[in-house]
């Protein structure tokens, strides 16, 4: 068999798919589904409610909501088997039901990614173990787009820093694992970070394992892909500054207002407007029956016109739907020019598509409106103005003041959080004496509880002191003394590779800083530097640097190990081999001569879809050499990133 010339994310849609619906046909009759709420969302990303009716589901309840009742004598519970919360809400509903109801129920739990000790200790210990049949559902990967896999981790971020959790890490490798028995061994794994590390330590000890393993030997190629160029693994904590920024794409700022989970995002009908086919009473849309009321939209691929607007910068989106309004209208207006039926024929053809289009602007209309009220107001514009002074290298005590106006007019604590560790990313931490002033500022005006999580920020090295950090106010770098850094030097960072990029065509970008308008995020530069080495020397040194320097067919970090050396983490670069005439009947085989390979982009602890955009500028930019595939622990904004720290009780207060 010829070996797969590429990845295909349908490929693992479509047995996400399958592997889900067996499952479901393997319990005869009609079962009530109870899912564990964070897997609502990916499941649905892969396959429909209707679908689940057709293979026997009668009623879908949430876990968490302990409201699952004896309509149906089979009963499915799906949950991740982790932690010990989710087990737990298992033994206890199905006790209940067993107590409750005169039905003997069937019961099966259906465990993700894998079946744990956590699960069977649990419900060894409550008793039901053997009442229960018991599977796993290998989900691992889902899909978002063609371009993006994500494991869906939502406690991933908090997990790895704050509570010092390795199982994203484990989970990551296990989701790596199928694509190498698919298309190969990754011929390179390179990355930065000291959990990238441990990912590409566990990925070769896996690999061991499987090779030892008979019955996994014959399928698991053990040799090179030839469709597949590397493994790039970043590790989210060597550049933490980039997601405390405000995200400026389209879908970036859609994210920061509304918040987008699994391709979907929750906003009040009086912005986007009521659902199409919706029932019309008297009211007009702005009514007061419509304020409070939610509506989710999609917002993926398969909306053709948000796909063109999702990865420009948001100063520009109102000019492109102007331009998409005048040619719906002139394509609308085409009917009257009409004049044999030929014609009008094919406009009726055209029509469900001008309506599906039609819809599509007036939402897109609605957000563009309401994210340009947020971004022209006062809060906004002095919130990025500290932000793009931070980034700048400006005096961080300048911006000092501006921030205790924002504390007094009591701007959300997210958004100060994200100031204050912005400016100890990037400044190496704050004064002690500025810390302990914001602090106090911080307890006064937002409750004591956040001691808690002034605490939490303090572990995950997102705020801190700068008195140990002295050495982050070098502008010339750390020297070669030592092998890395336990800082991310930004001073440093920021001219030797260009983080700051003074003129940014908006309209037509040459550059990935077009997406903050102008800074360039760190992690992608840093991707940058692997795999458009000659395009990155050209811009941080010169042309005829760039051509003195290292060759275009040079691997790994090579010519970028300074910035490197400032760079939070551990540095690799591992070759994997396979049996060398294996290697050649592999490649012979293949015929991969002139075909693009692809570069897997692995972010442990989680992208922004500001991010997202930046990598498929540099994909664009490789079109016809490479492609670049995305893979990330989960999708995170800096408001997602403080809500891990942010302590939710307020402790009887009131």
């Amino acid at each position: 068999m010829a070996p797969h010339s590429g990845i295909n994310t349908d490929d693992i849609r479509e047995k996400a798919r399958k592997d889900l619906l067996d499952l479901l046909e393997g319990v005869r009759g009609k079962k009530n589904l109870v899912i564990e709420k964070s897997l609502a969302g990916p499941i649905g990303i892969f396959v429909k409610f209707s679908t689940l009716q057709d293979h026997g589901v009668d009623k879908v309840f949430f876990l968490e909501n302990d409201n699952v009742d004896a309509s149906q004598k089979n009963v499915i519970f799906l949950a991740r088997g982790e932690k010990a919360n989710q087990p737990i809400a298992v033994a206890e509903q199905i006790k209940r039901l067993q107590k409750q109801s005169n039905i003997d129920h069937e019961f099966s739990v259906v465990w993700v990614p894998r079946r744990t000790l956590v699960c069977n200790k649990i419900l060894e210990e409550a008793g039901v173990l053997g009442d229960v049949g018991v599977e796993e559902l290998p989900l691992h990967f889902i899909p978002l787009e063609q371009d993006v896999l994500s494991l869906c981790l939502d406690d991933c971020f908090s997990d790895l820093y704050l509570r010092k959790d390795p199982t994203s890490i484990f989970l990551a490798a296990q989701a790596l694992m199928p694509i190498q028995q698919a298309h190969g061994l990754f011929p390179r794994i390179i990355g930065k970070g000291d959990n990238a590390h441990r990912l590409m330590e566990l990925l070769f000890r896996m690999r061991s394992e499987a090779a030892a393993d008979e019955s996994t030997t014959s399928k698991f190629g053990l040799m090179p892909s030839a469709s597949v160029e590397s493994l790039v693994i970043i590790d989210r904590e060597i550049d933490f500054a980039t997601v405390l920024l405000t995200q400026l794409t389209y879908e970036g700022l859609i994210d920061e207002m509304f918040g987008i989970q699994h391709n979907q995002a929750e906003i009040d009908s009086s912005v986007v407007g009521p659902a199409p086919g919706a029932q019309q009473s008297g009211r007009t849309p702005a009514a007061p029956a419509q304020q409070g009321l939610k509506r989710k939209i999609q917002l993926d691929s398969f909306d053709k016109l948000f796909e063109q607007l999702r990865d420009t910068n948001g100063a520009i989106v109102d000019g492109l739907l102007n331009k998409v309004a005048r040619r719906l209208q002139s394509d609308m207006e085409s009917r009257h020019t009409a004049k044999t039926t030929s014609e009008l024929r094919d406009f009726v053809n055209k029509l469900p598509g001008y309506q599906t289009e039609q819809q599509s602007l007036k939402t897109h209309i609605g957000l563009t409106e309401e994210i340009m009220k947020n971004t022209q107001g006062d809060i906004f514009r002095r919130t990025l103005e500290v932000q793009q002074n931070l980034y700048d290298g400006s005096d961080p005590s300048y911006q000092h003041d501006t921030i205790e106006e924002l504390i007094s007019r009591d701007v959300p604590l997210t958004a100060i959080l994200r100031l204050l560790c912005l400016e100890s990313c990037i400044s190496g931490g704050l004064r002690p004496k500025d810390l302990d002033n914001f602090k106090r500022q911080i307890l006064h005006a937002y409750g004591y509880q956040h001691l808690l999580t002034l605490d939490a920020l303090e572990k995950m090295g997102l705020l801190s002191s700068r008195a140990s950090a002295n050495v982050l106010l070098n502008p010339i770098g750390m020297g070669g003394g030592a092998a890395e850094a336990t800082k991310t030097n930004y001073n440093y960072l920021r001219r030797v590779l260009k983080l700051v990029v003074d003129e940014v065509n908006e309209q037509n970008p040459n550059d990935i800083a077009y997406v903050y308008s102008g800074y360039a995020p760190l992690s992608v530069r840093l991707v940058q530097s692997i795999i458009q080495k000659q395009h990155l020397l050209t811009i941080t040194k010169g042309a005829s640097a760039a051509s003195n320097g290292v060759s275009s067919a040079a691997h790994g970090w090579q010519g970028f190990e300074e910035a490197l050396r400032n760079t939070k983490g551990e540095t690799f670069n591992r070759v994997q081999k396979g049996d060398d005439q294996a290697v050649k009947a592999r490649h012979m085989l293949a015929g991969t001569g002139g075909k693009a390979k692809t570069v897997v982009v692995m972010f442990l602890g989680g992208i922004t879809f500001t991010e997202i955009a930046a990598l498929r500028f540099v994909a664009k930019s490789e079109e016809g050499r490479r492609k670049i595939l995305i893979c990330t622990t989960d999708v995170i904004s800096g408001d997602r990133m403080m809500e891990a720290a942010i302590e939710t009780g307020d402790f009887g207060r009131g």
